[in-house]
C-alpha cells in the first residue's frame, strides 16, 4: 500500500524539484543519545523539505505464523497518535500544503512528508509523535485489519498474476522469511490479538532502529536543533532488536511447478538466487538483468517480442534484498503459444550471455542507461532522502549515494559473463508456469 495525497506541492516537486548533480551530494550526520541517526542534506534550489524516517523492520522480521505485520503498521501508523486525533494525520499535512507517503519492503518500512520548507517543524513533530505515541489500540487495529485484508483480495487474490510472487517465494526459500510476501497472510492478521500488534510496535518502532533524514531548503543548524527538540526524549530500546538469523543453502536443484490463476494469457517466470544488494556481484547481476529485459532495446524484448513474436511482454527484475535475493525473468507468451517454447527462447538468450562477451557498443549503451538511471534517481529531493536512508539502514554508509555509480561503471563484460554462469544456472532457479484455470484438467 502506498498512501498518496496528490496536492499542488506534489506537482511542484515533480516539475521543479530536480537539481543538477554535477558534484557529490553533500550531507551531514549525527547521532542522538537514544541511538537515532540523523542525516541532513541541504538543497536550497526549491523551497521544500523532505522529512523522512526509515525503520529497519520489514516482513523478514515477522514470525512465520504472524506474517503481514510490517505492512499492517504501514497502514496503522496513519491512524493518529496520543496527541493527534484519529484520521487527522493526513489533514495536518494537507492543510500545510504537503504530501505524504509510506511503503514497506521485506527489509524496511519508510515514512515521509514533503512539505514547504517553513513547515519543517511540523514534519518533525508528526514523525516524533508516530515514533513515541502512535495509536495502537483496538479501534485502529480492527479498522486496519479490514483494510489490509481487503487490499490483499484486490492486489493479490483477485488480480491477474497477483499470486505469482507469493508462489515463487515459497518455492525459492525454505528457511529464510523472504519466503512470504510483505502483504502477508490474511488469516494471520485476523487471528492476531491487540497485544501482539502492540509488542511489534514497541519492538521495532524505536529510535535505535531508525534513521531520520531531513533534505531540502533547510540549514543544518536549524535542522539539528529541531531534531534534538523532538526526538531526544524518546526512550531507547535496551533489549536486542530481533534480526532473523536464518540462511538459505546454495541451491543445486531446479524447482519447477505449474500454478493456475484467473488469467487469459499464461506466464513464464524464472527466479534465480543472487547475492545480497550492495555486494560486488549484485551490481553485475543488476546490469545483466537490464541487458536482458529492460526496455524495448533489450535482448529478450528484441528476440521474443520483435523478431520471433513469441511474447507480448518481457521483464527482468533483480530484487534488492538485504540478504541474498532473487532475479526474476518474466514473459507473457502470445495467445496460443506453448510456455515451453517461450522458456526455450528465454534460455537461449541466457546461454548467449553465458558464452559470449557483450559487444563493446552494446556494453557502452548499457553503461549509459545505468548512469542515466542513477542520475535521474538522485535528481529530486524526495528520492535523495530515500536513498540516503536506505544506504544508512542497510550499510551504515549514507555516502554510497555518491559511490554507487562508480561500482556499476566498474562492471566489465567479463563480469557479466561470469555472473550469468554463476547465478543464472538451471539448478539455481525456480521455474513457474502460470496458466489459466480454464486449462486445468
Amino acid at each position: 500500500m502506498k498512501k498518496i495525497l496528490t496536492l499542488g506541492i506534489a506537482f511542484f516537486v515533480v516539475a521543479f524539484g530536480k537539481t543538477s548533480l554535477a558534484t557529490d551530494i553533500g550531507f551531514k550526520e549525527f547521532d542522538l543519545p537514544n541511538g537515532l541517526h540523523v542525516i541532513v542534506h541541504e538543497d536550497h534550489s526549491v523551497p521544500i523539505v523532505a522529512v523522512s524516517v526509515m525503520y529497519h523492520v520489514g516482513s523478514k522480521n515477522e514470525q512465520a505464523d504472524r506474517t503481514g505485520f510490517a505492512h499492517f503498521f504501514e497502514h496503522l501508523m496513519f491512524e493518529g497518535t496520543k496527541y493527534i486525533e484519529r484520521f487527522q494525520y493526513d489533514k495536518l499535512v494537507e492543510s500545510a500544503g504537503g504530501t505524504l507517503n509510506a511503503n514497506t519492503s521485506w527489509d524496511r518500512t519508510y515514512y515521509y512528508e514533503i512539505l514547504p520548507s517553513n513547515q519543517l517543524e511540523l514534519g518533525l513533530w508528526l514523525e516524533s509523535e508516530r515514533m513515541l505515541h502512535a495509536r495502537v489500540d483496538s479501534i485502529g487495529i480492527a479498522t486496519q485489519k479490514g483494510v489490509v485484508i481487503e487490499e490483499k483480495k484486490q492486489s493479490v487474490d483477485n488480480r491477474p498474476y497477483g499470486s505469482i510472487m507469493e508462489e515463487t517465494l515459497k518455492r525459492a526459500y525454505i528457511n529464510h522469511p523472504y519466503r512470504w510476501t510483505t502483504i502477508g497472510n490474511a488469516d494471520h492478521i485476523r487471528a492476531a490479538k491487540d497485544e501482539e500488534f502492540k509488542k511489534f510496535y514497541e519492538s521495532f518502532y524505536v529510535p535505535n532502529n531508525a534513521v531520520l533524514v531531513l533534505a531540502g531548503d533547510i540549514s543544518f543548524v536549524d535542522a539539528k536543533k529541531m531534531a534534538e527538540k523532538y526526538f531526544t526524549d524518546i526512550p531507547v530500546k535496551k533489549e536486542e532488536i530481533y534480526r532473523p538469523a536464518m540462511t538459505e543453502e546454495i541451491k543445486h536443484t531446479e524447482v519447477r511447478d505449474t500454478i493456475y490463476d484467473n488469467i487469459q494469457l499464461p506466464a513464464v517466470l524464472q527466479a534465480y538466487h543472487i547475492p545480497a544488494m550492495g555486494s560486488k556481484d549484485f551490481y553485475a547481476v543488476e546490469m545483466l538483468s537490464q541487458l536482458l529485459a529492460t526496455g524495448k532495446s533489450s535482448r529478450l524484448y528484441k528476440s521474443l517480442v520483435d523478431e520471433q513474436q513469441l511474447a507480448i511482454q518481457v521483464a527482468a527484475i533483480p530484487f534488492p534484498f538485504e540478504d541474498p535475493g532473487l532475479a526474476i525473468i518474466f514473459a507473457l507468451p502470445n495467445m496460443g503459444l506453448d510456455c515451453a517454447k517461450i522458456e526455450a527462447a528465454m534460455q537461449k538468450e541466457i546461454e548467449k550471455a553465458q558464452t559470449e562477451l557483450v559487444p563493446e557498443m552494446e556494453f557502452q549503451k548499457l553503461k549509459n542507461q545505468v548512469e542515466n538511471q542513477i542520475v535521474t534517481e538522485n535528481s529530486t529531493i524526495a528520492s535523495r532522502a530515500n536513498i540516503l536512508a536506505e544506504n544508512y539502514t542497510y550499510f551504515k554508509d549514507a555516502n554510497r549515494i555518491n559511490t554507487d555509480l562508480s561500482k556499476y561503471l566498474a562492471v566489465t563484460p567479463e563480469d557479466l559473463k561470469r555472473v550469468a554462469n554463476d547465478y543464472f544456472r538451471k539448478d539455481n532457479r525456480v521455474v513457474l508456469y502460470d496458466l489459466p484455470k480454464s486449462s486445468k484438467k
